[in-house]
C-alpha cells in the first residue's frame, strides 16, 4: 500500500517568511525559502511517503469571489519580494524531486482535497496532509489525517473534537455558522465558536440549525432567521472542490526511491 503525503505549500512559506520580524527584503525572501525547503525535506524524511503533491495557491482570482466578491479582501496580500521568487523555489523543489501543482481559480486546499479524496476512494494507502488549515481538518473524516509541522504533532478526529466541540464532519458547517476571518467568510454575526458547536451538538448540520431557528424566540433565533441566507452563502465558501483537474497522475507524484 502506498502513503500520499499532500503539502500545503504556501502554508508553510508564509508561516515561515512571517516568524522573521525583519522588514521585508530581498534577503528575508531568500531565508525563509531556505528554510522552507528544508521544510518540504524534513517532512518527506519524516513521513516517508511513495507519492508527494506539493499544492501551492495560483493567486489572484478564484471561484470563491464569483460567489462573495469581498471573499479575502482584508487579507494582506504577499509580499512582492517573496512572491517574486516563488518560481526559483518551484525550481528548486521540482530539483529535489516533487511536481508543483498550482491550478488558476481555485486555492491549494482544493487541490488537495481532491487528491486525497482520489487517492482514499481508490484505496491506494494511507493519506497525510501537512497544513495548519483549519479546513482542511474535514478530510480527517474521510480517513486522512492532518500534520503539523510547526508543532510536531498529529491532527486526528479526537484532536478535532478537543479543539472545536464538534466532529470533523460537521467543521464545514461550524465555519459556516462562525464565520472565518482570516478568509472574510462573514458566517452569522456575533456567534462564536462555542454558539456554532452547541447548535451542531443539538441540530446536526447547518439546515437542521436554520430549519429549527423558527423555535428559537431569543436574539439567536432572530439572527439565524435574519443572517440564513448569509449562513448558506459561507457553507458554500468554506466547501472544498473535489472536481479539480489537476493535470498530474499518481506516476508523476512518486517519490523516487
Amino acid at each position: 500500500m502506498g502513503k500520499l503525503l499532500a503539502i500545503d505549500g504556501l502554508n508553510i512559506v508564509r508561516r515561515v517568511y512571517e516568524a522573521n520580524p525583519e522588514p521585508d527584503s530581498p534577503e528575508k525572501a531568500s531565508t525563509a525559502l531556505r528554510h522552507s525547503l528544508s521544510s518540504f525535506k524534513k517532512l518527506l524524511a519524516t513521513h516517508e511517503p511513495t507519492h508527494v503533491l506539493a499544492a501551492f495557491d495560483f493567486g489572484g482570482h478564484t471561484w470563491r469571489h464569483d460567489l462573495y466578491e469581498k471573499y479575502r479582501e482584508k487579507r494582506q496580500a504577499m509580499p512582492a519580494v517573496l512572491k517574486e521568487r516563488l518560481p526559483e523555489f518551484y525550481e528548486n523543489l521540482s530539483a529535489f524531486g516533487l511536481t508543483v501543482v498550482s491550478v488558476p481559480e481555485v486555492e491549494a486546499d482544493d487541490v488537495i482535497n481532491t487528491a486525497i479524496m482520489r487517492w482514499l476512494t481508490e484505496g491506494r494507502g494511507d493519506a497525510i496532509v501537512a497544513s495548519t488549515d483549519k479546513d482542511l481538518l474535514v478530510l480527517i473524516s474521510h480517513g486522512a489525517l492532518v500534520w503539523d509541522h510547526f508543532k510536531g504533532e498529529w491532527h486526528d478526529r479526537a484532536w478535532v473534537v478537543k479543539k472545536f466541540g464538534v466532529e470533523p464532519e460537521m467543521l464545514a458547517d461550524l465555519l459556516a455558522l462562525m464565520g472565518d476571518a482570516s478568509d472574510d467568510i462573514p458566517g452569522v454575526s456575533k456567534v462564536g465558536l462555542k454558539t456554532a458547536a452547541k447548535l451542531l451538538r443539538a441540530y446536526g448540520s447547518l439546515d437542521a440549525v436554520m430549519a429549527g431557528a423558527g423555535i428559537l424566540r431569543d436574539t439567536l433565533g432572530e439572527k439565524l432567521r435574519k443572517e440564513g441566507d448569509m449562513a448558506r452563502l459561507s457553507r458554500k465558501l468554506v466547501e472544498l472542490k473535489s472536481d479539480v483537474r489537476i493535470g498530474v497522475s499518481w506516476k508523476m507524484l512518486e517519490v523516487a526511491s
